[in-house]
């Protein structure tokens, strides 16, 4: 294997931790207006994240950081085409940080729910573009032959890419409620159990169809296999929730969000961003990838330097591993 297919290989692994991670985050974001009925719930449900959604973002850092380092035109092309998009996104991470930690700095009622509401939209947002941006880039954009994206916004805005963003955003809200059932107790366990499973319907439709229409447009083999495990595991995380097995079915739908992503980057290797203007002028991982020489020091860093931050980062998790409910939260503290 040359080191930029591994380098390919990594960036995808960055982004499949990423996606399972800060997915849960999202839909969690997006339940505190769907699942919670009052302040002291939704003080629940952001506490079941408090402790770690700003390590899960450090997937996306480093994601970002490792495409611009190892493959300097994907990134160009890539920040360059997706601009708005991605600025939104990034807009959007920034103020659902400050809403994590400005919601508990006052206790007035509106000054908490103007937050709460921020941390509504800035989960669902995300949640859809991401979708619509990775559509994009399995279904090619327009590349010229300087390798210059010179199409617009609204070419991003194609059915397949809206349906990716639709995909992403049920599964992330699914994988959500999961982990909300798995990490509480008490009546809103219960319903995030319920809303699991509506929801998880609703994500079985939405992705059978957008999986599949990626599978006949762009597949093969291995992205075939990808898709069987992806519809495999979605149908198993529905049948752990429904049985109360909690743990069971964030693992399942964990690994849906796993074998969704790493289908399309199976689609995509050896490109990196497909032209649909000429498929000479694709973005591959050999056109766009940097100097030997840079992806060697690059790899000898991931090696040491990885095992540490998954240490740190599981070694959190554990620390906040236990179950949390509406008796937890102190009478000032949810209000």
């Amino acid at each position: 294997m040359e080191l930029h297919d591994l380098w390919f290989v990594i960036i995808a692994v960055l982004w499949i931790g990423y996606f399972f991670l800060e997915g849960f985050d999202f839909g969690v974001g997006i339940l505190t207006k769907l699942l919670a009925r009052d302040r002291t719930e939704r003080r629940v449900l952001i506490n079941t994240i408090g402790p770690v959604w700003d390590g899960n973002e450090v997937w996306l850092l480093t994601a970002g950081g490792a495409t611009f380092a190892a493959f300097p035109e994907w990134y160009a092309t890539l920040f360059s085409g997706f601009y708005l998009p991605l600025l939104l996104i990034l807009l959007c991470l920034i103020v659902r940080g400050v809403a994590f930690e400005y919601r508990s700095k006052r206790p007035e009622e509106h000054w908490q729910r103007n937050w709460e509401t921020a941390l509504f939209w800035t989960s669902l947002i995300p949640a859809f573009l991401w979708g619509v941006a990775f559509a994009n880039i399995v279904r090619g954009v327009k590349i010229d032959k300087n390798l210059e994206y010179v199409g617009n916004v609204w070419d991003l805005l194609n059915p397949f890419a809206l349906l990716g963003g639709l995909v992403t955003l049920a599964l992330f809200t699914f994988h959500g409620a999961v982990f909300t059932a798995l990490k509480t107790v008490g009546e809103i366990r219960e319903r995030a159990r319920k809303t699991a499973l509506m929801v998880g319907l609703l994500t079985a439709v939405l992705a059978l169809i957008f999986l599949v229409w990626t599978q006949l447009a762009h597949g093969g083999g291995k992205s075939l296999v990808a898709l069987i495990i992806a519809v495999l595991t979605l149908v198993a995380a529905l049948a752990a929730n429904q049985i109360g097995r909690e743990g069971w079915a964030f693992a399942f739908s964990g690994l849906t969000v796993v074998a969704a992503v790493a289908m399309l980057f199976l689609t995509l290797f050896p490109n990196v961003m497909p032209s649909t203007l000429n498929p000479a002028w694709s973005l591959t991982v050999s056109n766009a990838s940097s100097s030997p020489y840079t992806l060697k020091i690059m790899t000898w860093d991931a090696v040491i330097a990885t095992p540490i931050v998954l240490l740190y980062q599981g070694w959190t998790y554990w620390v906040f591993r236990k179950r949390i409910g509406t008796q937890h939260i102190a009478a000032d503290a949810a209000h």
